[in-house]
């Protein structure tokens, strides 16, 4: 694979994809709404395509010429439209001939309706491409460590040393880090011998919520204390983040994503721990700890650091 059409370019998940695929010498061909979204960031340098991801034309004329689809996807709370963006990957990849469809879900996605529509609609995305005819990888990763460095989260650690997550406290994750999410779709990419399939990633070990802030304590050098949320505690800080009101409305965007950890906290095994030796019989990448990936974070700054890119993506 030389040239790869890269979906979710602006996007927290698609910083870390493009920097892998250059280093490993492939070429992103990221597809934007405004392909003049990266001037003045860091990937300013980076070929661009202009493409709608709900017009099915324009994807297959963003796909012309690549040799790879590698994808990250918005939430989206509609199963049409989530079944509408895995069509129309599907066609560009068919009509032009793709070699390969690689896709992060972004979550874990469970194999029956649990009434999530963002959550079955990532499935609605994966049978598409998978009936697509195109060779396919699709990555199910369990929750990002990233998560803990957004502006949602980050203040709270670095500031008040509170680390707020709607995970009750036994609820077991297997964090993972996006550059680490990145090298596996690159590893992908740039082999043939990796079966077609849904493989489901996470970090080398599996964190209760006080395991995670002893970690970023001992990181950080002070102490940090775990906050666990309820799933309604979280929608209602993030809909006071975002819009300046604590109502959440049911079935909104809020309650949604809440609706992910209702889900993960009432299992009764945790659907967050990943199966590191069935995945490492597979893919010789070996992701990091979350002591590790903690270790080249900046814990004096509140900020979020891909805040720029993403915020350039938005206009």
């Amino acid at each position: 694979m030389t040239r790869v059409l890269v979906l979710g370019a602006t996007g927290d998940q698609g910083h870390p994809l493009i920097t892998r695929l250059e280093k490993a010498g492939l070429t992103p061909i990221a597809a934007l709404r405004n392909p003049d979204a990266f001037q003045g960031t860091e990937f300013a340098h980076v070929e661009t395509v202009q493409a709608d991801l709900y017009d099915a034309e324009a994807m297959i004329g963003a796909a012309r010429g690549v040799e790879a689809i590698a994808a990250h996807l918005p939430f989206v709370f509609d199963r049409e439209k989530a079944a509408a963006l895995g069509n129309n990957i599907a066609a560009a990849a068919t009509e032009n001939g793709v070699k390969k469809i690689v896709f992060n879900t972004s979550c874990f996605v469970a194999d029956k309706n649990n009434d999530n529509p963002a959550h079955d609609g990532r499935r609605d995305i994966e049978q598409a491409i998978m009936d697509s005819e195109t060779p396919y990888v699709i990555f199910e990763p369990k929750v990002f460590m990233d998560n803990l460095i957004r502006g949602w989260n980050k203040p709270a650690i670095v500031n008040q040393g509170i680390f707020a997550y709607p995970a009750k406290p036994a609820l077991l994750i297997s964090w993972i880090c996006l550059d680490d999410v990145a090298a596996y779709m690159v590893e992908a990419l740039t082999r043939d011998d990796i079966p077609n399939g849904r493989y489901a990633i996470g970090g080398p070990e599996a964190l209760l919520g006080d395991q995670v802030a002893e970690r970023l304590s001992k990181v950080a050098g002070k102490a940090i204390t775990l906050n666990s949320l309820t799933p309604d505690q979280f929608a209602s800080g993030m809909s006071l983040l975002v819009t300046g009101s604590a109502q959440v409305e049911p079935l909104s965007i809020y309650d949604r994503m809440a609706g992910f950890y209702r889900f993960y906290n009432e299992q009764d095994v945790s659907p967050l721990i990943a199966d590191n030796d069935a995945i490492n019989n597979i893919f010789a990448h070996r992701p990091a700890s979350l002591e590790q990936w903690a270790e080249q974070q900046d814990w004096t700054d509140p900020t979020d650091p891909a805040l720029k890119v993403r915020m350039a993506g938005m206009a």
